[in-house]
């Protein structure tokens, strides 16, 4: 390789790092209003309501049972019996749970920011199997029982919108607030009249509950057979839990989903016993549900556009280093800094008109102010209008590309591949003739290229 080129190539190299600098410190811009809109977030949720997860409704029967302890009387250290009354609680999934939701969304501002709600309106329905005595082994004489009641776990209770009434066996009962049982944190509860403990019972419950919240809507399938369907008008959907949707249905209006489970695929029975006694991790980890998001954001599209600013930059020189081993020009590394410097600046212009129109026309915008700069500069560094009218076409491509690169969730990797190979097989289809070693063997002339315009 001669010096010219070799010196050339070396440069524009030491360029690059150099631009790494403006290219780092945009990047950091972006990073830091990601980290206040996420600030911002919590925020409005923390003033609002935070993500929901509903647990339950689940049956809870006091009692009290008769035992025989032993104790040693202090005045003549003699062990002897007695009777004391043991407190303890039982707890019954249901045999059967439905839950059915609708999830409308709301866009709630602060400033420039903006925070997704939503309002959940769902049906709770299904039955419980009351064993006889309920199951508690003992008589009337051993075992007496406190009145029942039926508990729901909320994650944040801010966000009921409506008062509370069950329907159990057909009779409305109003719910008043906690849940009553501290493994499970905030919710409501339901107190119930004495039940016929001498036979079994089927208990059939029905509520109606309208539910806000942010981010996303989990439900633990506490019944033995669980049937959960969630519909909304939010069209990017991402369904998290242990487990996924038995159905499922996304398009540009909504999304529907529909899940079930049993006693066998979700061990939901164990896990429950597990947690009363004081371990719930497992317990927790059987909540399903969704997470309604933005998969593609103004600041995740800025983070992902400036992610491709180095290859911008390469393309672009690259480009120069064909205009001067092509058409004989000179360029010098000044020139090559200056549209670097603008290639840069493309992407603080878009984080910034972002954040107050949107992001389909702060890129349009910013695109088309840098092609237009460019443009006009190249007309004068490459001594020629319609040169300068030729790079600025093939500029606003790669914009367009890069933007179609940026809206696409599932082939982003595909359609970046594509214009790798695509760029690298326009570069060797050009270069195709030229003899690298006699390049700078004689010094470029900017001047008789010209005079042959």
């Amino acid at each position: 390789m001669k010096r010219p080129l070799l010196y050339k190539c070396l440069s524009l190299a030491a360029l690059i790092l150099l631009l790494l600098v403006p290219i780092s410190m945009i990047d950091g811009v972006i990073e830091d209003r990601q980290q206040t809109h996420q600030q911002v977030l919590h925020e409005i949720a923390q003033s609002s309501t935070f993500s929901q997860k509903v647990s339950g409704p689940i049956l809870v029967l006091p009692y009290r049972k008769k035992v025989l302890q032993w104790k040693v009387e202090a005045q003549t250290n003699a062990r002897v019996q007695e009777e004391v009354w043991q407190a303890g609680v039982h707890y019954l999934l249901p045999e059967k749970f439905d839950l059915n939701a609708n999830l409308t969304t709301e866009v709630r501002s602060r400033g420039i920011y903006e925070a997704l709600l939503y309002h959940a309106d769902a049906t709770l329905s299904g039955h419980f199997q009351v064993p006889s005595n309920f199951g508690v082994q003992g008589d009337d004489e051993t075992t007496r029982f406190s009145d029942p009641y039926i508990a729901l776990a909320i994650e944040d209770i801010r966000g009921i919108e409506n008062a509370l009434t069950i329907e159990v066996n057909g009779k409305a009962i109003t719910m008043a607030p906690s849940a009553n049982v501290s493994k499970l944190g905030e919710g409501v509860h339901a107190m119930l009249e004495r039940l016929d403990i001498s036979k079994k019972t089927r208990m059939d419950f029905s509520l109606a509950l309208r539910l806000q919240g942010t981010e996303s809507l989990s439900i633990t399938p506490v019944g033995k057979e669980t049937r959960v369907q969630l519909v909304s008008d939010w069209p990017h959907p991402s369904f998290m839990g242990n487990q996924l949707p038995a159905s499922r249905s996304v398009g540009a209006e909504g999304f529907s989903a529909t899940w079930n489970t049993s006693y066998f695929s979700s061990n939901i029975v164990e896990s429950f016993d597990r947690c009363m006694a004081g371990e719930c991790n497992a317990f927790g980890s059987k909540a399903f549900g969704v997470s309604l998001i933005d998969p593609v954001d103004r600041y995740v599209k800025s983070d992902r556009a400036i992610k491709y600013a180095l290859l911008f930059i390469a393309l672009t020189f690259g480009s120069f280093v064909l205009f001067e081993v092509l058409k004989r020009l000179v360029v010098h590394p000044v020139q090559y800094a200056l549209v670097g410097l603008s290639l840069a600046f493309f992407y603080l212009l878009l984080v910034s008109l972002s954040e107050h129109i949107s992001f389909g026309l702060s890129y349009t915008i910013s695109a088309a102010a840098c092609i237009l700069l460019i443009g006009f500069y190249l007309s004068y560094v490459l001594a020629s209008v319609y040169r300068a009218l030729g790079f600025t076409a093939g500029l606003t491509a790669l914009y367009g590309f890069l933007y179609a690169l940026l809206c696409a969730e599932d082939y982003a990797l595909l359609m970046g591949a594509i214009l790798l190979f695509s760029v690298l097989g326009l570069f060797m289809f050009l270069t195709r003739h030229i003899d690298w070693y006699s390049v700078g063997q004689k010094p470029l002339d900017r001047t008789s290229d010209s005079a042959c315009q």
